[in-house]
């Protein structure tokens, strides 16, 4: 195992919660009502998917890059006063840095977005950070995963990804890595090459390791 990767929204930390919020508040200004139902369709994808699926939705004229000011300003609001992280990821996160092994966030959230999460959980804990505005594809396309192997010096082959969506868990298929995935608001099949679990709680850096080629 070369490198572990974070997905950061419903998977390190608890932050849909969060976005069903903002999202909810940002819908009232647009005039329309938003729901868990509307949320789902959401999880693990970019901040444009989002506002142009909330500008459908609404059936509002509100220029896309107000609406997008609008969600990125509640988000670094709200997660700038704290974050809680999800069971088991910060355990999971140092035992994985304790081996010696790099460890990267890759998330859609823009960069706005995550440096705020970032100042609860710590930028240090990580090697290396790719956010929605530092890749052209967000996920489900791979590109998030590769740019950071690529940062990195790592083989995708030789990295596990930890995800908690089905976006997520594609682009890292994609990639070619490994996934543990933690499924939040969609459920996520088992397949080759990955475990589901409801928890990180019970995953620990041996069974990353068991998830790899021999």
């Amino acid at each position: 195992m070369e490198a572990v990767f974070f997905d950061m929204d419903g998977l390190l930390v608890d932050s849909e919660r969060v976005w069903l919020e903002i999202e909810t508040e940002v819908m009232a200004r647009l005039g329309a009502r938003w729901t868990p139902e509307h949320q789902a369709h959401l999880v693990g994808g970019s901040m444009e998917r989002t506002v142009d699926y909330m500008l459908a939705v609404s059936g509002s004229d509100v220029p896309a890059a107000t609406v997008r000011e609008w969600m990125t300003g509640g988000m670094v609001a709200r997660l700038a006063a704290g974050v809680r992280v999800m069971p088991g990821a910060a355990e999971l996160l140092d035992a994985v840095r304790a081996e010696g092994l790099p460890v990267g966030l890759v998330t859609s959230s823009l960069k706005d977005i995550a440096d705020a999460v970032l100042k609860s959980v710590g930028r240090d804990r990580f090697d290396v950070v790719i956010t929605g505005d530092d890749v052209s594809r967000t996920k489900p396309d791979p590109e998030p995963y590769l740019t950071a192997a690529d940062l990195l010096g790592v083989r995708p082959v030789r990295c596990v990804v930890l995800e908690d969506s089905p976006n997520g868990v594609a682009a890292a298929t994609a990639a070619g890595c490994a996934v543990v995935a933690v499924p939040s608001l969609l459920p996520i099949e088992l397949a080759p090459g990955r475990l589901v679990v409801s928890s990180l709680t019970a995953v620990t850096v041996a069974h990353l390791r068991a998830l790899l080629p021999a």
